[in-house]
């Protein structure tokens, strides 16, 4: 699944041709995605012009000047084809600019979702309404994770995948970020301790910006919307390597399954 490294290099990938530009097309291809597409689509959006491309946790939101924002998820496979050398049978929305430029949304396992939202609603919207702060942002801070993790007994990698928390960490990077501070992803997150809070924040900072930087991590078929692969995956310190050796001690790196994901640690240097 595409997580918010992919998603924020998607946005970055979509902003030369978007922002500013008039949308003299809105055609949807199909019904719908993961539910169907706003029956207003094309009513709204052909005609607007695109003032603005901004995420939250992994979505990617368009926002207009008819104060009305398109609101993007992608899904399990999702991605955005720009000028596509030729129609896709999985290209299900497609936008025209007024420079001429076409972007298809394109969705083969149609997990994705596109949705409408008044501006001045998004924070009150039904999938943002309860999100924590953003990561990258200037509200997650060493303090608001040490009183989010207060008491509780959950574990700490379950507790970072939780979107009231932190919004839009997803199970590579919370792999990478604990490994980073050095704390095991079983550890009640109650029973962090302020330093390791202290380093744990940074790593997911540091562990988010250099995936996009590389432009995000090959996911199955995930693919930037100039249709090259991101190369993190090849940075991956823990994920995906179960019995290969710890670059930073030597010892092995261990698989566990924790709420239905696997989880990549090091038992020498994750305490």
């Amino acid at each position: 699944m595409p997580e918010l490294p992919e998603v924020e290099t998607t946005l970055r990938g979509l902003d030369p041709f978007l922002r500013g530009a008039r949308l003299v097309r809105v055609e949807p291809r199909r019904e719908g995605l993961r539910r169907p597409f706003p029956a207003d689509l094309v009513q709204v959006m052909q005609g607007a012009t695109i003032t603005d491309l901004t995420r939250r946790a992994k979505y990617g939101l368009l926002h207009t000047d008819r104060g009305v924002v398109l609101v993007f998820h992608l899904g399990m496979s999702g991605r955005w084809r720009i000028d596509p050398d030729s129609p896709d049978r999985h290209d299900h929305l497609i936008l025209k600019t007024d420079a001429g430029h076409v972007l298809a949304l394109n969705d083969p396992r149609r997990f994705g979702s596109v949705d409408l939202v008044a501006a001045d609603g998004l924070a009150g919207w039904g999938a943002f309404a309860a999100m924590g702060p953003e990561p990258l942002g200037p509200d997650f801070t060493p303090a608001h994770l040490a009183a989010a993790l207060k008491g509780r007994l959950g574990p700490i990698k379950t507790l970072l995948l939780d979107q009231k928390v932190v919004s839009g960490l997803g199970n590579i990077y919370v792999c990478e970020a604990l490994y980073r501070a050095g704390v095991r992803p079983t550890r009640a997150g109650g029973k962090v301790t302020r330093p390791e809070i202290a380093r744990l924040v940074p790593a997911i900072r540091d562990v988010l910006e250099e995936s996009i930087r590389a432009g995000g991590s090959t996911i199955r078929d995930y693919a930037q919307p100039n249709g090259e692969l991101g190369y993190f995956a090849a940075n991956w310190r823990v994920y995906g390597r179960e019995g290969e050796g710890c670059g930073t001690c030597g010892g092995t790196i261990t698989r566990i399954t924790q709420g239905g994901r696997s989880s990549f640690w090091c038992q020498a240097c994750q305490k």
